[in-house]
Order: C-alpha cells, then structure tokens, then sequence
C-alpha cells in the first residue's frame, strides 16, 4: 500500500519539489544516491539518501496549523528514534534560496555520523 502510495506521490510533486529533484537525482549531487517518495517505516519521506541515513522533507503550507506540525514532530522524533537524520525545508525557500538549502544538505551529508 505504501509503495503504491509512494509511487502515486512521485507523480505529483510540486514544482519546488521538482526543482530539488533535479539537483538530487542520478548521483548528481556528491555521487550520493538520493530517492524520492520512500517508504520508510509508517511513513512515506519525501526524499531520501540511505547510505547517509538522511530524509530532506519539504514542507507547503499546511504543515504552518498546529495539527500538522504535531503530526510532523511525531514523524521526526520516530525517524530519529530509528537512525535517521531529517532536514526540513519550507517551500518558499525551495522557491527563493534554492543555494541555500543544497548547501545545507550539503553539510548534512558531509557531517555523517559515526556507526
């Protein structure tokens, strides 16, 4: 079911979300594998590098009314509890500072921490 889901998901991105795909995918950004829309766990991360245990989420405006944003500390701290590492972006900086936010995964990817 959520494998499904996931896919259904790639298929509509959000332009922003398109945008950083395009920076991500076929090993472009560090020869790091990115994928988008995975299963993990119960949930579904927008993307994620496994080999570095990191899920980069982007957030449109729903996720701003407090149930959301309960729904999203939920996810992090259960991702964080497992092993990951998750970095969340908001749209409008997708949108305006797209420098910025491949810098900030950028240092995420390079501070990968110990096993």
């Amino acid at each position: 079911m959520r494998v499904t889901r996931a896919r259904e998901q790639r298929q509509i991105m959000s332009d922003t979300e398109r945008r950083l795909w395009y920076n991500l995918r076929d090993r472009r950004f560090l020869d790091y594998k990115v994928r988008r829309q995975v299963p993990i766990g119960p949930f579904i991360a927008d993307f994620a590098c496994k080999s570095a245990r990191l899920i980069i989420e982007t957030d449109g405006d729903r996720h701003g009314f407090d149930d959301q944003q309960e729904r999203d500390v939920r996810r992090t701290l259960w991702l964080s509890q497992n092993g990951w590492r998750v970095l969340r972006f908001w749209n409008g900086e997708l949108a305006s500072d797209m420098n910025n936010v491949l810098e900030r995964i950028f240092n995420a990817l390079e501070e990968q921490p110990s096993p």
